[in-house]
């Protein structure tokens, strides 16, 4: 099998890439529902060539369906290694309908993979792309949330209510108005808010 030395993996260092093409190498991750993070670095043995870098790709393993390639990130000459968080990626049945045939693959494979790609600094992106709407849209509802499991830490019952004249007191009924009127609008205009 022809591989490729100069990328490599930690748990068990793994550096047998298989070539796809050119600028495309491909590895197998055994047991990948075990793994959280990835490292990914170069093994100091061939550099990229001038005005190239790495860009690394991940799919986990779908039993029913070809490989789904997501960007993690890139490597380069510059910035050799990289650590990636891969256990809250969605699977491809997460996904819904869509497809990546990204290294040339429609075959099914039942293991994780991690693919590199050669190419142009300028091509390369950091990492998984959000929209500026779609990131608001997750900050949003994320502090919606988050106000709303604080506030309701402090729900007691009329029954269990202690006097206290210095206190408001707000109906639990206000803010759930609140809170859906707030995530209504929110999912009809992201921005709404601005």
């Amino acid at each position: 099998m022809e591989h490729d030395s100069r990328f490599g993996m930690v748990d068990q260092v793994q550096t047998e890439f298989t070539p796809i093409s050119d600028t495309q190498f491909v590895t197998t991750i055994q047991d990948a529902d075990n793994i959280n993070h990835l490292v990914v670095f170069l093994t100091g043995a061939v550099p990229f060539p001038e005005g190239t870098a790495g860009q690394v790709y991940f799919s986990w393993p779908d039993p029913n369906a070809p490989p789904n390639w997501q960007i993690l990130g890139y490597i380069s000459n510059q910035k050799p290694s990289a650590i990636y968080k891969v256990s809250s990626l969605k699977r491809l049945e997460e996904m819904g309908d869509y497809t990546n045939m990204m290294f040339g693959q429609s075959h099914i494979v039942h293991n994780a993979q991690i693919g590199i790609a050669i190419e142009p600094i300028h091509n390369i992106q950091e990492g998984p792309q959000q929209n500026n709407a779609e990131h608001h849209l997750n900050f949003a509802q994320k502090m919606l949330e988050s106000f709303m499991n604080y506030v309701l830490s402090y729900t007691v019952t009329q029954a269990h209510m202690v006097p206290d004249p210095t206190a408001t007191y707000v109906p639990l009924s206000t803010v759930q108005n609140w809170y859906t009127n707030f995530e209504r609008r929110l999912q009809q205009n992201p921005n709404f808010w601005k």
